[in-house]
């Protein structure tokens, strides 16, 4: 039987991010904001209505994982097929700039020059999905920087978890270039997979719907579609909404694009999102952080930032973008999220740093998830 107390949860989160997002709107703000201030009153850093726990983290998930589908059928993938050099430099200048950024930061401190590089590479990753639901809210997913964004958030997270590969590597016994070897593979093997079966299932959607016309079915089919992709990512060692992302893309040229992404932002938009984003806030935590840790957090926050405005924006200069859509696009990789904590926690658990640092990951999480809407609301007027 249902947990009782589980269902007044969720009303609550529903409840509190709807009507901090209406509030948020009557101030000209974006709604996400709304929906994760919500998040931080509810849980554990505030009121305490609301614990942290598995089921929750779950139904975020799949919002995350939805809300990157979604996006994955709004890309223009013709643009970043036509764009792939400039969103590979963007990518890599947006690891560069943090992972250096936050090992000078942590050695300064005293950590070791191990720690210090793994507390780099937390840092370095990015989280799309905040600056989706930011960008598909002012209309601007679509555009020349959107779609930049989105493809170099993207190469961002899978070049994270091949240098994460490494550095778990050299923690264990040295540097291997055997596990190096085997993650790039496998990277590999999903590609070729998923483009094999994104280019049948792109035919199939396209036949079924010439011949029959829309069918409410094919929302069903495509979702399934997306979480065996998500699937298929995890069980290879990638992100799952890196999955779900590349499963959207599959759909994003079909003649029904348009009735899927209806139907699934309707799923998304009523439920898994809203939760997703709160659950953001339930992980607030505060315990352990005296005045060192809080002053590094608030160093480590500001590197994380300015780190990929500059070298995400320095990176679009270069590949010919205007000096407007180089802020736009550097403010857009700003986010951290999901990845992140992966990363932490993996660090975490294999004792290569200290788990008093998982507030300060959390604070920059937070931070960074709360200010890119508005950068990016400012970067776009």
């Amino acid at each position: 039987m249902i947990d009782t107390r589980f269902l007044l949860v969720i009303g609550l989160i529903l409840l509190s991010t709807k009507a901090l997002a209406i509030f948020m709107k009557h101030f000209h703000l974006p709604q996400v904001v709304g929906a994760l201030v919500a998040g931080v009153l509810l849980g554990p850093a505030v009121f305490g209505l609301v614990e942290p726990n598995e089921t929750i983290s779950v139904i975020a998930e799949f919002g995350a994982i939805i809300l990157l589908f979604s996006a994955g059928m709004e890309t223009d993938y013709r643009q970043i097929k036509s764009s792939i050099k400039p969103l590979l430099l963007i990518a890599a200048c947006g690891i560069i700039a943090p992972l250096g950024g936050g090992l000078a930061l942590s050695y300064f401190f005293g950590y070791s020059l191990f720690e210090s590089f793994f507390i780099g590479v937390i840092i370095s990753s990015t989280s799309a999905s905040i600056t989706i639901e930011a960008l598909q809210e002012m209309g601007t997913l679509k555009t020349k920087s959107g779609t930049a964004i989105m493809g170099a958030a993207l190469l961002d997270d899978i070049m994270v978890i091949v240098i994460l590969a490494a550095t778990m590597g050299m923690g264990a016994s040295g540097f291997s270039f055997v596990s190096l070897a085997v993650t790039l593979l496998k990277i590999a093997g999903f590609f070729v997979l998923a483009l094999a079966a994104g280019l049948c299932v792109n035919k199939l959607f396209n036949h079924v719907y010439g011949r029959y016309g829309i069918k409410r079915r094919l929302t069903v089919f495509a979702i399934a579609y997306c979480f065996l992709m998500a699937y298929l990512a995890e069980w290879l060692g990638l992100a799952g909404i890196t999955g779900a992302y590349i499963a959207g893309i599959a759909f994003c040229s079909t003649r029904c694009v348009e009735y899927l992404e209806a139907r699934t932002h309707s799923l998304s938009y009523m439920f898994f999102t809203p939760v997703f984003l709160a659950n953001i806030g339930f992980h607030t935590s505060f315990a352990g952080m005296n005045s060192s840790m809080a002053l590094f957090t608030v160093l480590l926050v500001a590197v994380a930032i300015l780190s990929e405005v500059v070298g995400c924006g320095l990176g679009a200069k270069i590949c010919g973008f205007t000096n407007k859509e180089s802020i736009q696009v550097g403010t857009g990789m700003v986010a951290r999220g999901e990845v992140t904590f992966i990363i932490a926690v993996k660090g975490i658990a294999a004792g290569y740093i200290s788990s008093l640092l998982f507030p300060s990951v959390i604070v920059v999480v937070l931070v960074t998830v709360l200010l890119t809407p508005l950068l990016l609301k400012a970067a776009y007027k």
